[in-house]
């Protein structure tokens, strides 16, 4: 056979670039990178590097002064208590509602995706103002809990199920998917080589899903920090005593202390990069088995 007759074929199968086999001209690509990039720049960079100019914009002495006043540390503190409450508690919950609807066929299992969905479909402001409307002082459970001295709304555990709501869908909506494609094969044979239920679960199914698990984990806890409408409503904004760190930098900047809300608001930023990184370094670390997990 000629080189003649090789040639067309060897050509046939030479690799081309995606944007090429899809007739994309090297313009369009240039176009659409460059588009991606300035949208990056301007709505993700540029307002966060403004948020680290302005807190510094006083110098240090002031940044300090801003994030170690009384008011500051307190809604730090209670930032981190909520999400230190809330995540945990939507974990628990989460792993449990999605192991049931991954492994099990029951009535009422349609009703339960529905329920779990529900948060996303609810303006966060709407179910803060539920909360109030049943727990609070004119609300339906109100005279009940004067009663017995139990406060809700503008109080802890109003924050912390207001968290709970907003966040609960992240852990849960992360696990079902991964947990059924990849079926009761593996436990089934584990319970079949005698494992109790329990160690199948951790032994098993827990480590089959650890990364969507943690996955779901980064984004309950970076909204749970950075939850304001919700937590708007049932916190009564009280200084010092039911202020999170977003409601903190919003009366500060409603003060027209600015240079003190960057820097509250800069110690969330720095949460969320710190976040970011993690998650960085874990993917490059252990990149092969996070991939295996989404490809599920």
């Amino acid at each position: 056979m000629s080189d003649a007759t090789l040639t067309p074929a060897v050509a046939a199968q030479a690799p081309r670039s995606p944007g090429r086999a899809r007739g994309e001209s090297l313009g369009v690509q240039i176009a659409l990178i460059a588009i991606s990039l300035a949208f990056l720049l301007l709505f993700l960079l540029l307002p966060l590097v403004t948020v680290f100019i302005e807190a510094g914009a006083k110098g240090w002495e002031a940044y300090r002064a801003a994030i170690t006043e009384p008011d500051a540390l307190s809604a730090i503190r209670l930032t981190l208590l909520v999400a230190a409450i809330a995540v945990p508690f939507n974990v628990v919950v989460g792993i449990a509602a999605a192991w049931a609807i991954a492994k099990f066929e029951f009535r009422g299992k349609n009703l339960l995706i529905s329920l779990i969905d529900l948060p996303f479909s609810v303006s966060p402001v709407i179910s803060g103002l539920v909360f109030v409307l049943l727990f609070g002082a004119q609300g339906y459970f109100g005279p009940w809990l004067q009663a017995h001295d139990i406060k809700i709304v503008f109080a802890l555990p109003g924050l912390i199920l207001a968290t709970v709501f907003v966040t609960f869908p992240f852990v849960a909506r992360e696990l079902i998917p991964h947990m059924q494609s990849l079926g009761s094969a593996d436990e089934e044979a584990a319970l079949t080589l005698g494992a109790s239920p329990w160690r199948v679960f951790f032994a098993v199914t827990l480590p089959n899903v650890k990364w969507s698990l943690f996955y779901g984990v980064l984004l309950c806890n970076a909204r749970a920090m950075g939850e304001f409408g919700a937590v708007a409503v049932v916190s009564g904004k009280i200084r010092g005593m039911t202020n999170t760190m977003p409601l903190h930098i919003e009366i500060l900047y409603n003060e027209y202390m600015g240079a003190a809300a960057f820097a509250v608001a800069s110690l969330l930023a720095g949460l969320a990069l710190v976040t970011l990184v993690l998650k960085t370094l874990l993917e490059w670390r252990y990149g092969d088995a996070i991939a295996a997990s989404r490809r599920h």
